[in-house]
């Protein structure tokens, strides 16, 4: 045997389960097709790395059992991140909405601290490694990766598979865990990209593309959940903080409501101007709250140029519908090149909530995205990765 535990997969479930296991004295081999380990991490966050949030919870998570990741969160929870780093010299500063980012450190900061304490614990973190093959032993796990055009056998008693979802294939991304899994008979959860622009084509996509670069605070809904957050009008569609999170919740065919005005009523607020100075026209109301451009926009579906005391009912009613529920049906979605994670995954119902070992295949862990487990934008799917890394490290 040459290890405890073979890991593949060195992103940020991969990295925590091999430090706690060197916490517990046991001895971890990690298996890293990149060049280098943490690749999604040093990307995260422009670089910065939105490494938990503060409101994690099961609450944030998309999943056909929803109370799978519970157990976790419960061994593992966001004072345990939050102390972690700080343990190493990474003290979190607040954001926006609970995400919590390295106050004067980076993501290549979050990974030294990995790599660091596995070269102290003696966990090898071996890059470059192409697993090819995985057969299951009497013994545990024999693993075969090529490195260098050379073949290498490892055998060991219990085998984690933290090898993430399909997004950004250049950063080496596969479908390697979903493909043992099938090969395996697991279940898998339909999958998708999941916090990802959405695109828009045919008749209004030149409208969309002439706002490109232009941001819009907004309520974004369907009839399941909303958000509010900033949109970004691109020559594609719609991105933002507020688009990437309703994706998640969005399929082909459906529609999704963007509020453009989500704490004011326009209603109200033509009432007062009326009151106040009827000739304001409706284009000069409205640049009090959005860019000339996009204003100029709304010119589309609006009387612009009519004083606020000459509009009609029928045309206030008009601008109550544009501005409070103007209706998008996106075409499609950026797809895994641009997504931050992907949703769906192998069935969590294959999987011990309380160790995350395989039920049908003991001694393998799954554990981070490649599970049906997809959180929302903003530090949850660290929070998950982390909590998932911790309990598989106690089990191997």
């Amino acid at each position: 045997m040459n290890a405890d535990a073979i890991i593949i997969g060195a992103g940020a479930c991969g990295l925590m389960c091999a430090v706690q296991a060197g916490y517990l004295g046991k001895k971890v081999i990690v298996l890293e097709k990149n060049e280098k380990p943490g690749a999604k991490i040093l990307i995260s966050g422009g670089g910065r790395c939105n490494y938990t949030n503060q409101f994690a919870s099961a609450e944030q998570f998309i999943s056909a059992n929803p109370h799978f990741i519970k157990s976790a969160f419960t061994q593992w929870t966001v004072d345990d991140t939050i102390s972690f780093f700080e343990t190493y010299g990474i003290e979190g500063k607040e954001k926006t909405l609970g995400q919590l980012f390295p106050d004067d450190k980076n993501a290549k900061d979050v990974v030294q601290v990995f790599t660091s304490i596995c070269e102290d614990f003696g966990q090898e973190i071996r890059c470059n490694a192409d697993v090819k093959t995985i057969d299951i032993i009497p013994e545990g796990f024999k693993v075969s990766y090529e490195k260098n055009g050379k073949t290498v056998i490892l055998t060991a008693e219990k085998l984690v598979i933290a090898t993430g979802g399909l997004p950004i294939p250049k950063m080496g991304a596969t479908d390697f865990a979903l493909r043992f899994a099938r090969k395996h008979d697991l279940k898998i959860v339909e999958t998708g990209p999941a916090l990802v622009p959405l695109t828009i084509t045919g008749k209004d996509e030149e409208w969309f593309a002439q706002l490109s670069g232009n941001s819009v605070f907004c309520e974004v809904s369907n009839e399941e959940i909303s958000f509010e957050e900033n949109i970004l009008f691109t020559h594609w569609g719609l991105s933002g903080p507020a688009i990437l999170q309703i994706s998640s919740f969005w399929r082909r065919g459906k529609s999704i409501n963007l509020n453009l005005l989500p704490h004011q009523n326009i209603f109200q607020l033509l009432d007062e101007e009326r009151k106040s100075n009827g000739k304001t026209l409706l284009s000069t109301l409205l640049n009090r709250f959005y860019t000339k451009k996009f204003t100029d926009a709304l010119g589309k579906f609006l009387p612009l140029n009519k004083p606020v005391a000459a509009l009609t009912k029928t045309e206030i009613d008009l601008i109550e519908q544009t501005i409070h529920h103007f209706k998008v049906k996106p075409a499609g979605d950026k797809g895994y090149d641009k997504a931050e994670v992907m949703r769906g995954g192998i069935d969590t119902n294959e999987i011990s909530s309380k160790t995350l070992e395989c039920k049908k295949i003991p001694n393998l862990f799954f554990g981070g995205e490649c599970l049906d487990v997809t959180g929302w934008l903003g530090g949850y799917n660290f929070q998950w990765a982390w909590a998932s890394g911790f309990v598989i490290a106690q089990h191997i």
